[in-house]
């Protein structure tokens, strides 16, 4: 939870009502002026905004009016003392939360605190999911009304105040990198960078360079020193996408940063102190990863503090729609054509078609229907959408897995039908013959020879 911030300049008040507050479950930053006040509102997001009318300095009504133009959803109770009412009346027409009379009744203190935190809860519900929210703090929008993405979004929102390293989990393509960001513009970090390293993007060889830099001479053909993306990223978040991916000696090296908050560059002795929110983000297993030694658990429980899933598209009903209206919009201003729109078949295509490469798939589907478009309507041909794989029930069962590829020509995904189901068959008549390749040659009606052939074709051959 965010802390609350006290403005009070009588020291003796200050504690009493900080004491107060944490008995309340609060936790407390305070400032004994308006100057330090309007410092710490710049520099942090609150829950609530405690403060005295009359302070040194800036006011109250100065530390509101800052408030206010730094998130207008922070509520402000302002505290007065006897004959400061037409103030405290003012302050709220320029939009106080509430004001409350000295000396101050600490169980009135206790409901206005309740219903000005709930009053936040109701106001940032969602937020990443809010156009102008992510207008005004720079951040691509979020687009998503199903129940699974507010939930998401939800838990974005608690754990971005906090430094908690966070893994996203999700199919590629669902957007872990806008919820990465998310976390980023949402915490105390936001003024500082935003960094990401896609694993998966890098030769195995140079991830460690990438993540960590070198020094000049480090290795031939490193002819000056290099700054790692870990060290751009100071005082920031470090995104670190498809983590599954790392190589397992740079696991240690990576855990080391997270338990240590230090790392040295490639080629260095001298450790390197940094301090950076760690975002991560996956599409695999890393449970099953951890269960067959291909990552470390350590540094599983290290990530997974706080997880998150990220739905895929298929599973989000109506967002579909919603996303391709979006992109749509978006496609209108930048090629110039403000008539484009979605014909009823093409809508009924949209819902119907499962989206294996999630959000990206579906950007990309209508920018090139937009560019391509010789009318304003774009009809499901216009899509050019693969044609629907076969349901379960259309195929016999465990001849062909939700993970076969239907992509590609007649020709294409013949072949890779053929080599599934012959592994499918030789593999069944192996076993039913105990693994007696000349029994099973018998059985399958093929020679001995062509058996071989087959089995170090489909890399069954041991």
């Amino acid at each position: 939870m965010e802390p609350v911030l006290l403005v009070e300049d009588k020291a003796e008040l200050r504690a009493m009502l900080r004491k107060a507050l944490e008995r309340m479950g609060y936790a407390v930053e305070d400032a004994p002026d308006g100057n330090s006040a309007v410092t710490k509102i710049r520099a942090r997001r609150f829950l609530v905004v405690l403060t005295d009318l009359k302070l040194p300095g800036l006011s109250g009504i100065d530390v509101l009016r800052e408030v206010k133009d730094a998130d207008s959803g922070i509520p402000v109770i302002l505290m007065t003392a006897y004959g400061s009412i037409e103030e405290a009346v003012t302050a709220m027409k320029e939009g106080a939360f509430d004001f409350i009379q000295k000396p101050v009744d600490l169980d009135y203190l206790k409901l206005l605190m309740e219903r000005a935190a709930r009053q936040q809860e109701l106001l940032r519900e969602n937020l990443i999911l809010r156009e102008e929210y992510a207008a005004r703090y720079g951040f691509p929008r979020i687009v998503g009304e199903h129940e699974s993405m507010k939930q998401s979004s939800q838990q974005v929102q608690r754990v971005a105040a906090a430094d908690s390293t966070v893994l996203l989990l999700g199919e590629s393509g669902t957007g872990k990198e806008l919820f990465a960001r998310a976390i980023h513009h949402l915490s105390r970090r936001r003024d500082k960078p935003f960094v990401a390293l896609n694993c998966a993007a890098i030769p195995e060889g140079l991830v460690e360079n990438e993540l960590f830099g070198h020094e000049k001479g480090a290795y031939t053909g490193a002819g000056a020193r290099k700054i790692g993306k870990l060290e751009m990223a100071q005082g920031g978040t470090f995104f670190l996408d498809e983590i599954g991916d790392l190589p397992p000696a740079i696991q240690a090296k990576l855990l080391r940063v997270l338990e240590e908050r230090c790392f040295e560059r490639v080629g260095g002795t001298q450790a390197i102190e940094v301090d950076v929110r760690v975002v991560t983000a996956t599409n695999k297993n890393l449970r099953e990863a951890v269960a067959q030694k291909q990552f470390r658990e350590d540094l599983y429980f290290r990530i997974a503090t706080v997880p998150i899933e990220i739905p895929p598209l298929r599973e989000r009903g109506d967002d579909v729609l919603l996303l391709a209206e979006h992109f749509l919009e978006r496609y209108r201003r930048e090629f110039g054509k403000p008539a484009l729109c979605f014909s009823d078949d093409a809508r009924a295509q949209l819902q119907s078609y499962p989206w294996p490469g999630n959000v990206r798939e579906l950007q990309n589907t209508i920018e090139r229907a937009a560019i391509l478009a010789d009318s304003d309507a774009l009809d499901a041909a216009a899509l050019q959408l693969p044609a629907a794989r076969p349901t379960a029930a259309q195929v016999p069962a465990g001849m062909l897995d939700e993970s076969f590829s239907w992509e590609g020509t007649l020709e294409e995904v013949t072949s890779r039908a053929t080599q599934h189901i012959e592994r499918f068959l030789i593999e069944a008549a192996l076993r039913e013959c105990k693994w007696n390749k000349t029994r099973a040659a018998e059985k399958l009606g093929v020679s001995y020879k062509t058996l071989l052939t087959k089995l170090r074709a489909l890399g069954l051959d041991p």
